[in-house]
């Protein structure tokens, strides 16, 4: 055999290994929510193919682990794709599921886009996405900032236990940073109580003076409130006309933080 032939074959070799991946990957790809097994005859349909073919592809799956049959008929994803499943998610962090919905929100909304978590008794910037028309805040990207000012961090505390909130902000000198700061602790009880019946907050030049700031909590696998996304804006740019498309936009990308985070929670 010449080299050139060699190079045929192989070439056609590569072509058909890689037609084989595209069709193993076409049969996962028919699992869904509401497909849970698939028959040979599905497959060959999707496939276009002869059932013989069908049942090749699916049986080479199963003995790879990807699918196994199904005791009730058909096929199932195999204990191969759980596996790989459990790696995937130990792959992810916060920051690489929320900068992806961060960036679409400041694009759709074009206004600074913010991701904060609480350190203690405080709350820390951990991600910050820039608008083209930036704004001068405090929540730059590592700031630690305390628990009372602002709609991030209000958001963070309002769903925590009432007894655990109290003994927070009791617990620290609660500073003044504007004239629209909150410093005293019941008035903010009532505060958390009107975030946790919105669903999200507002806050209007309490952190920084001329800012509005709207915030949504980022719930983790087992419910819990593990983040707070929030927009920074000048306050003349988000009128009250605008601030209901605003905060449902807001609303949104919070939730699918949340359903991402549920799906790779363990």
């Amino acid at each position: 055999m010449t080299g050139q032939e060699s190079a045929t074959v192989g070439a056609s070799q590569y072509r058909e290994r890689n037609s084989t991946a595209d069709r193993a990957l076409d049969i996962l790809g028919l699992f869904s929510e509401s497909r849970l097994s698939v028959s040979g005859q599905e497959v060959a349909t999707a496939l276009g193919a002869a059932r013989s073919t069908a049942y090749r592809y699916l049986q080479s799956l199963v003995a790879s682990g990807f699918l196994e049959e199904d005791p009730a008929g058909g096929f199932r994803l195999g204990v191969r794709i759980l596996e790989l499943a459990r790696l995937a998610r130990r792959g992810y962090g916060l920051s690489e599921i929320a900068l992806p919905v961060m960036n679409d929100l400041c694009a759709e909304v074009g206004e600074t886009v913010l991701l904060t978590r609480r350190s203690g008794s405080a709350a820390v910037c951990i991600e910050r996405c820039e608008a083209q028309q930036p704004v001068r805040i405090s929540y730059e990207r590592g700031s630690v900032l305390p628990a009372n000012a602002g709609a991030s961090a209000l958001a963070l505390l309002a769903w925590l236990p009432e007894q655990q909130c109290r003994q927070e902000l009791a617990g620290q000198r609660l500073q003044r940073f504007t004239a629209r700061t909150i410093t005293d602790v019941e008035t903010l009880m009532e505060r958390l109580a009107k975030i946790r019946r919105d669903g999200y907050s507002v806050s209007r030049g309490e952190l920084d003076t001329d800012i509005l700031g709207i915030a949504a909590p980022v719930r983790g696998a087992s419910g819990e409130v593990v983040a707070a996304v929030s927009i920074a804006a000048l306050e003349h740019r988000v009128p009250d006309r605008r601030l209901d498309d605003v905060v449902t936009a807001l609303r949104e990308a919070a939730e699918l933080m949340s359903s991402r985070l549920a799906v790779i929670g363990d």
